[in-house]
């Protein structure tokens, strides 16, 4: 059996960063407790991103997001049907979020909150998150034959639906909101098939 190397500690900072600004945001969230939490010295913080927490809260992002990406990538390429794969993908995020025990919602969406005109470069990385995620979904609806511009057009509302429906999952700590989003989006899916 093959040894799993160990991450770096630039990737332990990365990733507990990123989990934390998840739960707490960016604002909630400091270098010391990133260290901790990385089981890093605040030297290795610095010396990783000497420019502070907001190159640290850029890296953050762009991990978190590309994570979500990756769960969206696998969960969209299991089902042929677009709007199996939707209903499929709102099912996982449902299942993550309640063994998460409803405190592992969005990725980014904490900090992007806080950081909208506030702080560009993590404000243009979330952006970017979002619009990766929505050409994931642009991309499956293309190849399952739709128009590109319904595609476009349908793939930001996936997104904005998800969002919005993991968001009140997890503060009515229920899967009925990701659930039922999913249905209705399949059903919005299956509309442009007709």
């Amino acid at each position: 059996m093959a040894n799993t190397p160990q991450p770096g500690t630039r990737e332990r900072i990365v990733s507990a960063a990123s989990l934390l600004m998840q739960r707490q945001g960016y604002e909630g969230t400091g270098i010391k407790q990133v260290a901790q939490e990385a089981q890093a010295t605040l030297g290795s913080v610095y010396h990783f991103f000497p420019g502070g927490k907001q190159a640290l809260g850029v890296a953050a992002v762009q991990h978190a997001g590309q994570e979500f990406a990756d769960l969206l990538s696998t969960t969209l390429s299991q089902e042929a049907d677009p709007a199996k794969a939707i209903t499929a993908c709102a099912r996982a995020l449902a299942t993550h979020l309640r063994e998460s025990e409803w405190t592992d919602g969005c990725p980014i969406s904490a900090t992007a909150l806080e950081t909208t005109g506030r702080v560009p470069d993590i404000e243009q990385a979330a952006a970017q998150a979002f619009q990766h995620w929505q050409d994931l979904v642009a991309d499956t609806l293309r190849e399952a034959g739709l128009p590109n511009d319904d595609a476009h057009d349908l793939a930001l509302t996936v997104i904005s639906t998800l969002e919005g429906a993991e968001l009140t999952a997890q503060v009515s700590k229920s899967e009925t909101p990701l659930l039922v989003a999913g249905e209705h989006l399949a059903r919005l899916i299956n509309s442009y098939k007709e």
